[in-house]
């Protein structure tokens, strides 16, 4: 008599990295919600298991570890399995096969391919010649996707994005401002003179985006950019590694990676020098380091000072530890961002706060001491315990200061953070329409202003104010000419903004003298 044994209950499910499920939180209501979110580690402490996990959409800051009773194992997804390690010659290669992608293929009739503006490479490698095909037009194809198996090269075909029909900085003459009304709504226009050609690529940047809209890809930047490559994110860096950070009389809870050394990554806290950055194990070692520690401000020259608030410039080079330190602690809240050990090419702005006790540092803003690409920023953070109090918008303020001093215009470094983007297109809008409610009529005139002369007053670059006007949905076309509508929602809006907006960069205050770096040999 055959007799077999057969499981009274079904085996429990184990979750492993990958893995996608519901997982309960509170939102900022303070109620229960259940988003997807994804496993991106499990350990186990003191028998019991832990599960990182990431938000789908939501974003990184918010990751943290959870117990398993917050997990809806009922709605449990699996990860898929990655492609096989291809192998050459019978050994496994160092990287694994893409998976099979999906390649348009375009067919254009010959009528077609006569509108085109074709620019057609031929590439010689290892005997076989490739015929490359770059389209330099926008003009439609008639397109197909098919699957394809791998080759040595694809042709991609990106069209150019097509752009807004918006004024150029080119087409921005001059302007006049006269009330007008519209749906029994007050309204300042300041219409644009007609006539002037319209440039093909007149719509203003996306801030959020730093490829260039012809679809190719730019070359990597060889200077000293802090952009973060994301192709080499990796499990670990998607990870917060530092639980606490202690700064002075702030606690602070990093909100991203950051790579301090992997010893100090299994402390509870991680101390910090307030002055001088410098990072210890433990309170006694902090303490010990205070008795020897000179420093009560940034190391470099205060440039600026008004009331409690200065501004020290740190170059790089002369201050390299703590520069590399104030890089270490950015990490810990910038995620867009990557880190240099090298920090000779940049110039550090420290933001800081006086009291009895010395100088605290509140933000601070990093920049290229030689940009080809007109940045005046390239990192830019406001410590947590210092947000919502307006010093973002001080830090923004004061980078376009020195940008006047220099003479130039100039622009953030691309792509900002969600909390970046924000300050800067408030700062833009409120920048902007001072200048355009301060405008005057002159000599029983209309007023009249330019984009060109918007950009020179602020130092603003031309893309950034078109982009604010178009944001703001101030450009309207009427009559043949292009103008900006203030509606009074606007103009309330902005005058309720600025009485909110209590600090001010005093420009008197500021003690500046820009250098030429070009001439400094290696800086």
């Amino acid at each position: 008599m055959w007799t077999g044994i057969f499981p009274q209950h079904p085996a429990p499910v184990e979750i492993v990295e990958g893995c996608r499920l519901p997982v309960l939180r509170k939102n900022q209501e303070h109620e229960d919600e259940w988003p997807l979110a994804e496993i991106l580690s499990v350990k186990e402490v003191s028998g019991r298991k832990l599960f990182y996990v990431h938000y789908i959409d939501f974003n990184k800051r918010l990751d943290e570890w959870v117990t398993a009773d917050r997990l809806d194992m009922k709605k449990l997804q699996f990860p898929k399995k990655e492609a096989k390690t291809p192998t050459k010659n019978g050994l496994p290669t160092s990287r694994p096969s893409s998976p099979e992608r999906e390649v348009v293929s375009v067919y254009c009739t010959t009528k077609c391919l006569s509108q085109l503006n074709l620019r057609i490479i031929l590439v010689e490698n290892a005997g076989l010649v490739y015929l490359i095909i770059f389209v330099m037009s926008n003009n439609a194809c008639l397109q197909q996707k098919r699957k394809v198996e791998p080759v040595p090269l694809a042709t991609q075909v990106s069209p150019a994005t097509p752009v807004p029909s918006l004024p150029s900085s080119a087409e921005a003459t001059q302007a006049s401002v006269f009330p007008a009304q519209q749906n029994g709504t007050a309204r300042r226009l300041i219409p644009a003179q007609p006539g002037r050609k319209r440039k093909a690529n007149c719509g203003g940047t996306d801030e959020d985006s730093q490829d260039s809209s012809d679809g190719i890809p730019s070359a990597p930047r060889m200077t000293g950019s802090l952009v973060s490559d994301r192709s080499h994110d990796d499990i670990v860096t998607r990870m917060k590694n530092i639980e606490c950070i202690e700064l002075g009389r702030h606690r602070l809870k990093p909100w991203y990676f950051s790579p301090y050394p992997q010893e100090l990554t299994a402390l509870p806290i991680l101390y910090l020098c307030e002055f001088c950055l410098k990072y210890l194990k433990s309170l006694k070692c902090l303490q010990r380091h205070l008795t020897k520690c000179n420093l009560r401000h940034p190391p470099g020259n205060e440039i600026y000072r008004k009331g409690t608030i200065s501004f020290f410039e740190i170059d790089g080079r002369k201050n390299k530890n703590y520069s590399q330190n104030l890089c270490l602690l950015a990490k810990c809240f910038l995620d867009h961002k990557t880190l240099y050990y090298d920090t000779d090419p940049f110039l550090f702005y420290v933001m800081t706060e006086y009291d009895s006790k010395g100088f605290h540092i509140v933000g601070y803003f990093s920049k290229e001491k030689e940009s080809t690409e007109d940045y005046n920023v390239a990192c830019i953070l406001t410590l947590p315990p210092y947000q919502r109090r307006g010093y973002g918008k001080l830090l923004i303020e004061f980078s376009y200061e020195l940008s006047k001093v220099e003479g130039k215009t100039g622009t953030p470094e691309k792509p900002l953070s969600d909390l970046g983007l924000l300050s800067y297109r408030s700062y833009w809008s409120q920048t902007i329409l001072e200048i355009l409610m301060d405008l005057k009529p002159d000599n029983g005139e209309r007023p009249q202003i330019t984009i060109n002369e918007i950009s020179e007053i602020t130092s603003v670059k031309k893309e950034d104010v078109i982009s604010t006007l178009q944001y703001l949905n101030l450009i309207n076309y009427y009559k043949g000419q292009y103008i900006l509508t203030l509606s009074e929602d606007i103009v309330d809006g902005h005058e309720r903004a600025m009485q909110k907006r209590h600090s001010r960069i005093d420009p008197k205050c500021l003690h500046f003298t820009p250098k030429d770096w070009s001439k400094r040999g290696k800086w």
